[in-house]
């Protein structure tokens, strides 16, 4: 096989969310939050263009995962894959037709050389899911939009060779903060929420002893969080516990992150 299995987050943040990854014969995005815009000119960056896409893998229908679809599936026919109660919301709301493969949650499905396994998470959208995509260089595990990591979601990606997973706010920062109202503030905290980076820590511990080797933090708050508060929490954590052997990298709202490849 000439062409090792590749994951690139072209963006991450509340601005919008999208990821790329790439087998030596299947090209996917996972989520499609960022502007069609800025997809396209990210995937240039990595050398690829949507034409070459074989398919959009969705979590939820929430616009900062899906405010992308509308400019690129307009003129180009990319098979969008959702759950029922994500395809009905997005066909409410963009007003177009999509090309959509209906998945059932927790039924896995195939694209490509890529077997999609996915499994219903805790967040306040219609019927959002967390996937573990295993491609022939191993597992990756996507866990964003989620209140809390139960035991049920950890299994579910406790093989995967590089992990994608939230670390949405510093809990005193989001405390502390004067613009949020504290009924948002306590949504976000709450088990339908996002995850603190202290959740996100403990996750990432839980995970520790297996398989995993590449962790990527995303969807990070732009006030209530920061790259080296969320990163460090992480690796204090890792340190304690003498991991040494986790590479972890913070996504960006404004580049892609680093290709990491498997």
């Amino acid at each position: 096989k000439l062409v090792p299995t590749r994951f690139t987050v072209l963006g991450s943040g509340s601005g919008g969310n999208a990821s790329f990854l790439e087998t030596d014969q299947t090209r996917i995005l996972i989520d499609a939050g960022l502007s069609g815009r800025q997809i396209r000119l990210r995937l240039a960056q990595l050398g690829r263009a949507p034409e070459t896409l074989d398919g959009i893998l969705l979590t939820h229908e929430h616009s900062d995962h899906t405010q992308g679809l509308k400019a690129i599936c307009k003129k180009l026919d990319i098979p969008v894959y959702c759950n029922r109660l994500t395809a009905d919301e997005l066909r409410f709301r963009l007003k177009i037709d999509l090309n959509i493969h209906q998945f059932v949650t927790g039924e896995p499905f195939e694209i490509g050389n890529m077997k999609i396994e996915n499994f219903s998470v805790p967040h306040d959208a219609q019927d959002p899911v967390g996937f573990h995509i295993k491609t022939p260089d191993g597992g990756i595990g996507i866990l964003t939009d989620l209140g809390q990591t139960t035991r049920l979601v950890l299994e579910r990606v406790r093989e995967a060779k590089t992990l994608l997973i939230e670390a949405n706010y510093d809990l005193n920062r989001l405390q502390q903060d004067t613009r949020r109202p504290w009924s948002i503030k306590q949504r976000i905290m709450s088990r339908h929420g996002h995850l603190s980076n202290r959740d996100t820590s403990e996750a990432i511990e839980n995970l520790a002893n297996g398989s995993l080797e590449n962790v990527v933090l995303c969807h990070l708050s732009s006030d209530c969080n920061t790259p080296e508060i969320a990163e460090n929490s992480i690796k204090e954590k890792l340190e304690k516990l003498g991991i040494e052997n986790i590479q972890i990298t913070v996504s960006s709202q404004g580049e892609p992150t680093e290709t990491i490849i498997l």
